[in-house]
């Protein structure tokens, strides 16, 4: 059983179809990752899978049920939020989630669920603080801990790293991690690229509502364009020259000083080797652009599709700043 399923799922706002034909499919203990840039759909159709706003047409079914406006039932074992989540700024983050667990319906050992879901996104020890003098990135904290109050088989989360810090980010990142391996199955909207990177087993590109890419980590990995990294050796001058002698990646000099490498995938560690071998010293290799970011830079362009991106095109220009 699929953990979610869309079919043809369509919204409009007036003229604008928000989205428009969508078809997702997400398995238990998957992490998928939903991006898109603004105006894409993906809080659109975070509102629809929540329940918040109904779609036109199309189906929504979440862990077996049928989304059809029948009432809560159907959101039975799923959590998340769209955007910031709200929460009464003048209680403090225990009274507010044992306001929500009540309304829930939960009776039974609420305050051991909230000292778990609290303990879990760090924010045990600032629990009986008021929610209005906490950060932007404690909000969202919490927001993940009232979502894990309802004990979810379906994680929907929108920017769940927004105004965290790196620690923090990391601690979302693990927390998932963790649900993941339980089962939970997971989809994550979020801007911060090279955050879903290092959690996602799968990731959905959105344009225009539509569904332009679909499918795993792996498989994004090998259709991406070339990545780009800053490299910076005792030879520059050599090192572009030994590039020339390898297929799948292309070095010129960079405005800034150094080189701007451009990798297709298997490429990277044969020019390495023999940059070793011509005695050239590595003195920076530098990840710059992801094979996510890089196949986020295609997609997201004007041009049909990623058989007329240029292999090192879009990387290259994110790593020289144009």
């Amino acid at each position: 059983m699929s953990a979610l399923r869309t079919s043809r799922l369509v919204k409009r706002f007036g003229a604008t179809v928000a989205v428009d034909q969508l078809d997702l499919q997400l398995a238990p203990g998957e992490v998928r990752g939903l991006l898109g840039p603004n105006g894409a759909g993906k809080t659109t159709l975070l509102r629809m899978l929540l329940g918040l706003i109904a779609p036109d047409s199309g189906t929504i079914e979440l862990l077996g049920r049928r989304l059809d406006g029948s009432g809560a039932r159907a959101l039975h074992g799923v959590g998340g939020f769209v955007e910031e989540p709200a929460f009464y700024p003048y209680l403090s983050a225990r009274v507010n989630l044992r306001l929500l667990a009540r309304l829930d319906g939960g009776a039974n050992r609420i305050d051991d669920a909230i000292e778990d879901a609290l303990r879990r996104v760090g924010l045990d020890q600032r629990g009986d603080d008021r929610v209005g003098g906490y950060s932007t990135g404690m909000r969202q904290r919490l927001g993940i801990a009232a979502a894990l109050l309802r004990s979810p088989r379906l994680l929907l989360l929108d920017e769940p790293t927004s105004g965290l810090d790196p620690a923090g980010a990391r601690a979302v990142a693990g927390l998932v991690r963790e649900l993941a391996a339980d089962g939970v199955a997971v989809l994550l909207s979020s801007h911060q690229i090279g955050e879903l990177e290092h959690i996602c087993t799968g990731f959905t590109f959105l344009r225009a509502g539509h569904v332009v890419w679909n499918g795993s980590a792996a498989e994004l990995e090998a259709a991406a364009p070339a990545s780009a990294f800053a490299l910076a050796t005792s030879d520059d001058s050599r090192a572009v020259r030994l590039a020339a002698e390898h297929e799948g990646l292309r070095a010129q000099p960079s405005p800034g000083g150094g080189i701007v490498l451009t990798v297709r995938p298997g490429a990277l560690d044969r020019y390495v080797l023999a940059l070793g071998d011509a005695r050239v010293a590595i003195r920076r290799l530098e990840l710059r652009v992801s094979p996510l970011e890089s196949m986020f830079f295609a997609l997201m362009s004007e041009r049909p599709g990623l058989d007329q991106v240029e292999p090192d095109e879009f990387a290259t220009q994110v790593l020289a700043g144009t």
